[in-house]
Parts: structure tokens; sequence; C-alpha cells
């Protein structure tokens, strides 16, 4: 079963494919099964072309497993990943050459 414990959308900048990107979902995903649990940042770039864009492609896709082990989701380890969401969504973004603006946001969060 996999779940996103947080996603939301904020303005962003990246060139992924030769197609600038000016929105981002950003996400903390829970991934349960067979008696393990995972943990992973991610975040996807899309085109974000006007107000009501919010086709999001995957080819702008960066993601790193936070945690890994076994046992079951734990709303206090989410808490704790929640802290560190964003330097590891900008780590990612290092990676991509991108930009996601933490002060922007295009809607409101949303939590699973």
């Amino acid at each position: 079963m996999t779940i996103n414990v947080y996603e939301q959308y904020f303005e962003a900048d990246c060139i992924a494919n030769s197609i600038h990107r000016h929105g981002a979902l950003v996400m903390l995903i829970a991934t349960s099964e067979n008696g393990n649990v995972s943990y992973e940042a991610a975040v996807t770039f899309f085109p974000h072309i006007d107000e009501g864009d919010y086709a999001v492609s995957y080819d702008a896709y960066y993601s790193d497993v936070l945690y890994d082990a076994p046992g079951r989701r734990s709303k206090k380890r989410e808490a704790t990943l929640m802290e560190t969401l964003r330097e590891d969504i900008d780590a990612l973004c290092k990676q991509a050459n991108a930009t996601v603006y933490w002060d922007k946001p295009l809607r409101e969060a949303r939590w699973g």
C-alpha cells in the first residue's frame, strides 16, 4: 500500500528534457508491504503554463528513500521526516539544477 503522507504544489524553476517547468509537486510517500515500511521524499516538476495547469508529468521526477525498515507507519516518524523534508527536497533540486519556491505555494497542503 502506497500513500502520499504529504503533498503540496509550489512554484518552481526547472528545465528538464528541454521544457521549462514552473511548478513542482512535493511529496512524502509511505509504502507499507510485507511487514516493512519505507518513506520517500519526492518532487516532480511540471510546466504549469497557466493558473489552471496542474498536468503533472513524471519525466522530471526525483526521489530519495529516507527510511526503510521492518514495521508500520508511525505518526511520530512522519512528523520527524516532515521536519527535514524541505532540506531533503532541496538536495534533490540540486541534482536537477532546479528550485522549489517554498514561500510560493500554488495550493494548500494535503495530508494522507
